[in-house]
Parts: C-alpha cells; sequence; structure tokens
C-alpha cells in the first residue's frame, strides 16, 4: 500500500543555488519524505540538512557547561538508501561540530528511548516508515524523545539558506557506532509488561515487515515465554513493506492459520504501528486495539482521563467509550496531533486505526511493539481472546475515496459540494458521519462516509467525491 504522505505538495526544492526564501515547508507531519533520488531526498539536500541541524543544536547552550560538543543518534530502517543519506547526515553533522552515534537498523521507536536513555541532544531516524523502498525519509526526535517542536523545524529550515561551512579541523564533530543498541532496546520493550504475567503456552506469529524489528520483535516475545513464528525478517534492502507487515495484513492472515498459532502481530517497516489477528485469522486494526487498551485500564483503575482519537477513528468506537464513560476527543489525523491532544488534556491513551498507538505511561511516542504488548496484557490478565475483549464492538462500515484536484482548489466553498454532503447527512442522521478534508501532502481531498449501512456508506462516498471532482473541473 502506497502511503498518504508518499509524495509531499509542500516541498520545496533545494539547489545550494537557489534562493530559500519561500512560503512552504520542507517538514511534513512526519518529517521530511520522498522518493530516493529527487528532492528533497538526495545526498546533497540530507547532507545540507543535517549541517543546519548541526549548527542549531551548536548554538544551544545545554552543553557549554559541561565543555562538551552536542550529540545526536541516527538509528534507520533497512532500505539500501540509509547507507547513503545516512552518510550524508553524518557529514554534514560533523561539519557543524556535533557528535554522531550510529546505531545502524533500529526501530523508530528505538530511536526515540535511545535519544533519551544516552541523553543526547536529538535523534534522526532515516525511515519512509510503511513506504515502498523506493522512498525514504528523515525524522527528528528532542533530547526527551519526543518529535520536534514546530519552532525548532523552522529553524532548521532557515538555516538551509546559509552554505556549509566546516569548523576547523579539531572541532568537527565524531562518530561510533553502538553495538548493543538492539540489546537495550529489547530489555526496554519487555519492561513495559508486567513481572507477574508471561506468555508461555501461547504461539504468536510476528510480521516484522523485513523492516526494522527483523532483530528485535521476535526476542521481545520469545524472552516473555511465547512461542515464536517470526516472518518478514530478511531484509536485503529492497523487500521492506512489500506485501507483508502491517500494510498488508493477509500474509499474517495466512501464516496465522497455516502454523495454527493463537495470534499474529504485524508491524510496518519502521516499527510504530501494529495490527493484530486473532487465531482464526480476524483482523484487528488500532482501533480496536486502543478500544481494548482502553477497557481493560479501566476495569483496573489505570486509566487516566480518556482516550485520543483522531478525525478517521471508527464511530462505533467513539460510541463504546461513551457507553463506558470513558471521555474520548478527536485530533487531526497523525500520531503527532494525538500526542499533542494527550499532553492538552493531561491523558496517556491515544491512536489511529492504521494502527498508531501512543501509551505515554510507557514511551514518549507511538510504538508498535509496546503497544502490542499492552494488548496481550489484557488478554493475558483477563484470559480473553481479541475477540472477547471487543465483544459488543461491530466497527460501522467505512469507506474513503480521494478526488485528486487542482493545487489550491477549495471545496469548502462549493455549493455543489456543500449540498451533496447536506443530503448525505440528512440521510444518515445520528447513525453515520461524514468527513471531507484537503490531503496535507498531496493535491487531493479525501472523502470518508461511515455508518452502520454498508449500502448508504458507500453510494454516498461515491456521490460526494462525483460533487467534488464535478466542482474541480469547475
Amino acid at each position: 500500500m502506497v502511503s498518504d504522505e508518499r509524495r509531499q505538495s509542500n516541498t520545496v526544492y533545494f539547489s545550494p543555488f537557489v534562493d530559500f526564501q519561500l512560503s512552504k515547508k520542507y517538514f511534513g507531519t512526519d518529517g521530511i519524505r520522498g522518493r530516493v533520488g529527487e528532492i528533497p531526498i538526495t545526498p546533497d539536500f540530507i547532507m545540507h540538512l543535517g549541517y543546519s541541524a548541526g549548527k542549531v543544536l551548536a548554538s544551544a547552550d545545554w552543553h557549554l557547561s559541561r565543555g562538551e560538543r552536542p550529540a545526536v543518534l541516527i538509528g534507520k530502517d533497512t532500505r539500501i538508501s540509509g547507507y547513503m543519506l545516512e552518510s550524508a547526515l553524518q557529514a554534514g553533522l560533523s561539519a557543524a561540530g556535533v557528535d554522531v552515534f550510529l546505531s545502524g537498523p533500529m526501530p523508530t521507536p528505538a530511536v526515540a528511548y535511545l535519544t533519551r536513555a544516552l541523553r543526547l541532544q536529538a535523534g534522526i531516524v532515516i525511515s519512509a516508515s510503511h513506504n515502498p523502498f523506493e522512498d525514504n525519509g528523515i525524522k527528528f526526535f528532542s533530547a526527551a524523545g519526543s518529535k520536534l517542536p514546530d519552532a525548532i523545524e523552522h529553524e532548521i529550515e532557515a538555516g538551509l539558506n546559509a552554505p556549509i561551512k566546516s569548523m576547523p579541523s579539531a572541532q568537527l564533530g565524531k562518530a561510533r557506532r553502538i553495538s548493543d543498541a538492539p540489546g537495550r532496546y529489547i530489555e526496554f520493550c519487555k519492561s513495559t509488561f508486567p513481572y507477574h504475567l508471561d506468555l508461555r503456552g501461547l504461539r504468536v506469529v510476528v510480521d516484522c515487515a523485513h523492516g526494522a524489528t527483523y532483530h528485535i520483535a521476535g526476542h521481545v516475545l520469545h524472552e516473555l515465554g511465547a512461542d515464536v513464528v517470526a516472518i518478514g525478517v530478511q531484509p536485503d534492502g529492497l523487500n521492506i513493506n512489500h506485501e507483508c507487515g502491517a500494510t498488508h495484513s493477509s500474509t499474517l492472515q495466512e501464516a496465522v492459520r497455516q502454523h495454527h498459532a493463537d495470534l499474529g502481530i504485524a508491524l510496518d517497516g519502521d516499527g510504530d504501528r501494529v495490527v493484530m489477528v486473532d487465531g482464526k485469522g480476524v483482523l484487528y486494526d488500532g482501533d480496536q486495539l486502543v478500544y481494548i487498551i482502553a477497557k481493560h485500564r479501566q476495569q483496573r483503575g489505570l486509566l487516566k482521563g480518556g482516550v485520543a482519537g483522531t478525525l478517521m477513528t471508527n464511530l462505533a468506537v467513539e460510541n463504546g467509550f461513551r457507553k463506558s464513560k470513558i471521555p474520548f476527543a478527536r485530533a487531526n489525523v497523525g500520531d503527532r496531533y494525538v500526542l499533542e491532544l494527550l499532553q492538552q488534556r493531561g491523558w496517556q491513551l491515544g491512536g489511529e486505526g492504521s494502527g498508531h498507538i501512543i501509551c505515554i505511561d510507557k514511551h514518549t511516542t507511538g510504538d508498535g511493539i509496546i503497544s502490542a504488548l499492552q494488548v496481550l496484557h489484557a488478554m493475558r490478565d483477563c484470559g480473553k481472546t481479541l475477540a472477547g475483549l471487543t465483544r459488543g464492538l461491530a466497527l460501522y462500515p467505512q469507506r474513503l475515496v480521494n478526488v485528486k484536484v487542482a493545487k489550491g482548489f477549495d471545496f469548502r466553498v462549493s455549493a455543489q459540494v456543500k449540498a451533496a454532503q447536506a443530503a448525505a447527512e440528512h440521510d444518515l442522521g445520528d447513525r453515520g458521519r461524514i468527513l471531507l478534508r484537503a490531503s496535507g501532502t498531496e493535491s487531493l481531498v479525501r472523502v470518508m462516509v461511515e455508518g452502520e449501512s454498508e449500502r448508504k456508506v458507500k453510494r454516498w462516498a461515491e456521490q460526494i467525491a462525483g460533487a467534488v471532482r464535478s466542482a474541480a473541473a469547475g
């Protein structure tokens, strides 16, 4: 499956010979992403990005009291382009006088954890998450293991106007590899699972999508006692996310049936999202997994506040929380916005249907392995299957149609679109909902309709999408 973020319409093209005084950002909602070899995912841009980020770090005063240079951690997933981009980033950071720690292939949440554990000033992940191998990207984490604030991203962007001026040789940054990074992270993941419980007697298939968890996830589950069948653990640089992992769940479903497993866990290429499958091959998405975690915590008196979802969270989940008297709020689409909402409300749990799940009491960012362990905690603690833990929760049919439009088209001013939406809302009433939104990464309008009637959902989604097409053609 190709990500919505595969093509960033807000990309500013880089050359050392052009003016950068443009209004659009390089950073999207999840760092910088694009096709390898095309701006901005080119060696020269990434080296300049590393240099600019390094200068921002070096201009801060946290290292002055120790008389030390700032230091960052660079991790990556298993894409072949990671080697090239890692070297480019390292060169730019070193030129700015920043020390670099290299972890090799590691999940995105592992880099967030290690950045905090090693008391570094920032963490950088080279990954395009669930996108195909031809794409890649750069994500930054702060010293606290969270996404960089917008102000820092703006500052890094502003630095791209300046030419690279290498520090004197004696002040260049140094680099070294961390040999025990996988072991450190495995122990951290295990620490989020209760010590009085284990996974003995449970056969689990885990699909690592030939990505950054290939040498991590199976060990975590095995050391907790599970009988593990690991698939998607032979990365060759080109097969990441290819017909496997969280975005291609049919591979996991078939493997669970083939191995007569009790459970299946699928992660994406960088390990920050998860979906699960029960012994019958039934798929459970992020919305359902968040529901399981929330209900279990409520029953044990461990739920702090409520739950954060997104505009795309299934209406049945919201209704289920309402019946259980669990506060629920929606953020914009994207785990970054879920995290912001959690921090604003002082809550600890949130997520998306795509499988990005955030448990702030366990980690600072979304983590596929740790989220799966929270679901396993509920299963072992309650002695129930996934089906048992979601009994009474029937997701509403949902239809999403992406409509290509001209750049700058605003569907909100179209009388034709408004009329189609109003007719649909009248027909669905309180048994459905409609969401229209412009993509933040492509020239698309996304039309989402959900409701109890699958027939109505499909019909109204197509009619509204048709109205958008007609209005856009104008």
